[in-house]
């Protein structure tokens, strides 16, 4: 093993132009037992590179005169830089960028702002991969192939969602209004206005999904952050009750509701959502002839929102399970096929917990009661 592996200290060279990532970098790494050596430029970081040998190399992509890809392949050329893993930082998150970095001679791939459990889980892997290096070349390939894949199909799992979002959005919106236009003429026989209302309905559903898919998306980004007001609860439970009303009557079902919470602070958006989503999966699960029920109370420190439906319930060993993407019960079992058949419930949990809140499910008996909390507060 070569000398710079085996000291007891390894040394992490930062080149970054900004003095605040600088700064961020040594005190994150410094805690943790490492030696930082700074430079503030891509030329200092070549020649800090050439005179300290150090063990990981922390690169920012943007920086003036000489970018990060340029000084990635002068310390790649240098005898001693060949297996020196270097990190990639950089705010631009997209395929190319990252495949860039992987051709000059990138190890990893850091976006800002960078968190700083991140960045000391990222060196001390990197720090661990070229001790596999060493040891183990074919097994190191091989991981890094596999990592790198992983990352690209996130990178364009992140373009796709934004394609669904800012792509398809205008057009459902277009059918939405299409339809409205539709429904004004006085002479639309009954089927066909109908049919008019229909699309509006299954337009919205479309928005709606499409709208929680970008909500789960910023939710793994750390980014869903509620935009919290004080609104009335009867007038939202109102509104999408009727919003739902044609599913509910197409499948034989009653829509109910008993509201004695009053306000409630929240992201009025966000929150209509999760209860539209709520009073959809009871629908789909209801029986025939049998109500959908929507009840809000205000207690000492939370308001708390339920909907009961009277189909077969979801049994205890299901009730975490179908908050996660797609799960569906076996078909046959006594939980009759209920779960998750997209992403609806999954986002009533992102959203809810991005208030602080507890969602849950209870036996209804029968049926099943999903129960939403939200604290009282600022």
């Amino acid at each position: 093993m070569s000398p710079s592996v085996e000291r007891d200290v390894a040394t992490i060279l930062v080149v970054d132009d900004n003095a605040s990532n600088r700064s961020l970098a040594q005190h994150t790494l410094e805690d943790e037992g490492y030696h930082v050596v700074l430079a503030d430029s891509g030329a200092q970081g070549v020649a800090a590179f050439e005179e300290r040998k150090p063990d990981c190399v922390l690169l920012d992509v943007r920086m003036p005169d000489m970018d990060g890809f340029t000084v990635c392949e002068c310390i790649r050329a240098l005898p001693s830089g060949a297996d020196t893993p270097i990190l990639f930082l950089t705010a631009l998150r997209d395929v190319e960028t990252f495949d860039r970095a992987l051709r000059v001679g990138g190890d990893d791939f850091l976006t800002k702002p960078v968190r700083p459990t991140e960045l000391v889980v990222r060196v001390q892997s990197a720090l661990k991969l070229r001790r596999m290096n060493v040891e183990l070349r074919g097994h190191y390939e091989l991981l890094k192939r596999q990592r790198d894949d992983l990352l690209r199909l996130q990178l364009q799992k992140e373009r796709l969602t934004a394609f669904v979002v800012h792509d398809l959005k205008n057009p459902v919106h277009s059918m939405d209004l299409h339809a409205q236009v539709v429904l004004r003429d006085k002479s639309l026989t009954a089927s066909v206005r109908d049919s008019a209302v229909q699309i509006r309905t299954e337009a919205r559903q479309l928005t709606r999904m499409i709208c929680n898919l970008l909500d789960l998306s910023k939710a793994d980004e750390g980014e869903l952050a509620p935009k919290k007001t004080e609104f009335d609860l009867s007038p939202l439970v109102a509104g999408v009750i009727a919003e739902m009303e044609m599913d509910a009557s197409n499948r034989n079902v009653t829509l109910k509701s008993s509201i004695n919470a009053g306000s409630i602070r929240a992201d009025e958006d966000l929150f209509r959502r999760t209860l539209t989503n709520l009073v959809e999966n009871a629908i789909r699960h209801a029986p025939a002839d049998t109500s959908v029920t929507v009840t809000a109370s205000r207690l000492v420190d939370a308001t708390e929102v339920r909907v009961a439906d009277e189909g077969l319930g979801v049994p205890p060993e299901m009730r975490e399970r179908v908050f996660s993407p797609f799960v569906q019960g076996e078909s046959g079992k006594h939980d009759g096929g209920r779960g998750n058949r997209g992403l609806g419930l999954t986002f009533c949990k992102v959203a809810v917990l991005a208030h602080g809140g507890r969602i849950w499910i209870e036996d209804g008996a029968p049926g099943a009661v999903f129960c939403v909390r939200i604290a009282h507060g600022i």
